[in-house]
């Protein structure tokens, strides 16, 4: 292939758009709760406080409305959709399963060095707790998964739990003024099965983990009922 044929075949290597970074933020803070349901946004607002034209944001809006977390009405203000405990637990179905395999593997993959790594996770997640410091619970939380799924091999299963956990997430971070505890309890369990070599009960305690959020939402939704929309779901 000669080189003008090659520049023609290849395209430039995009980098991450205005877009990406506008849509990021707001997803960030959506999912963080720092921009909580029914939180007026505006085209325009957005637009001026980060130094951007209006296009950017219009686009991004959309791409999170698409993702079920902005509520776009014509010639009404956009809002933070409500949470749907339907995405919720559809979210939590797909991490379920995906994690318990992950956790499968992770009993036979797992070497010491990546057994200590987890540990100063652990450790992290400990004084997070012991500090109330929930963002940073949080963090740890996600790192804890994240590095099972690396460490086991397969990676990609955390990009598509990333994908589909977003809307859990809102919730969770709704529950860690009571539950950062309980989750990191769950998470000794889950670590003392790996290092068990013991799959069923590290597949039996994941399960356990995830599946709080079922009882948590209750109590989430009867203290914070405005933010959710439609009836209880029951998976």
């Amino acid at each position: 292939m000669t080189n003008a044929a090659l520049k023609k075949a290849l395209e430039p290597i995009s980098r991450p758009s205005v877009t990406d970074a506008i849509f990021e933020e707001l997803h960030r803070q959506i999912v963080g709760m720092e921009l909580p349901p029914g939180t007026r946004m505006s085209e325009a607002d957005v637009a001026e406080i980060m130094g951007v034209s209006r296009q950017p944001v219009r686009d991004a809006f959309y791409r999170l409305s698409v993702l079920g977390f902005l509520t776009i009405r014509p010639q009404r203000a956009t809002v933070v959709a409500a949470i749907s405990e339907k995405a919720v637990m559809q979210a939590r179905f797909i991490r379920s399963a995906i994690e318990a395999e992950t956790v499968r593997v992770a009993c036979e993959q797992l070497t010491d060095a990546d057994m200590r790594a987890l540990d100063q996770v652990l450790e992290d997640q400990r004084e997070a707790v012991a500090d109330r410091d929930a963002p940073r619970f949080h963090e740890l939380d996600d790192r804890f998964h994240r590095e099972i799924c690396e460490r086991s091999g397969h990676g990609y299963a955390w990009e598509i739990i990333r994908e589909n956990k977003s809307h859990m997430d809102r919730v969770r971070m709704l529950s860690l003024s009571f539950a950062s505890g309980d989750a990191f309890g769950d998470h000794l369990k889950v670590m003392a099965a790996i290092k068990a070599r013991d799959p069923a009960r590290a597949m039996a305690e994941m399960h356990e983990h995830l599946v709080r959020i079922k009882t948590q939402i209750r109590r989430i939704r009867a203290e914070h009922e405005q933010y959710f929309e439609g009836e209880p779901f029951n998976d």
